[in-house]
């Protein structure tokens, strides 16, 4: 027997988005940042859902700050107006 999973396509602006099932997910390792690739066979007439490990993710920092500011020291002022 296969196994079917229905989603919503739902629209956004100008284009179109799913969710992805986490039973699709299974194999992935989650604590990285991944791609999906949608890839198309034209002789079978159907698309094929890929997923690869986001390489381009890798140096960054998760709390969205720059290295740059990250290695800089810490000079904010707490709310009692004394340098910490």
């Amino acid at each position: 027997m296969t196994t079917e999973i229905k989603r919503k396509l739902y629209k956004r602006g100008s284009s179109f988005e799913t969710t992805i099932p986490m039973p699709l997910l299974f194999a992935l390792d989650k604590s990285k940042k991944q791609n999906v690739l949608f890839k198309f066979d034209n002789q079978k007439s159907k698309w094929y859902i890929e997923f690869e490990e986001d390489k381009t993710a890798e140096g960054k920092l998760d709390s969205g700050k720059s290295a740059a500011s990250a290695d800089a020291p810490n000079n904010d002022v707490p709310r009692s107006g004394k340098k910490r």
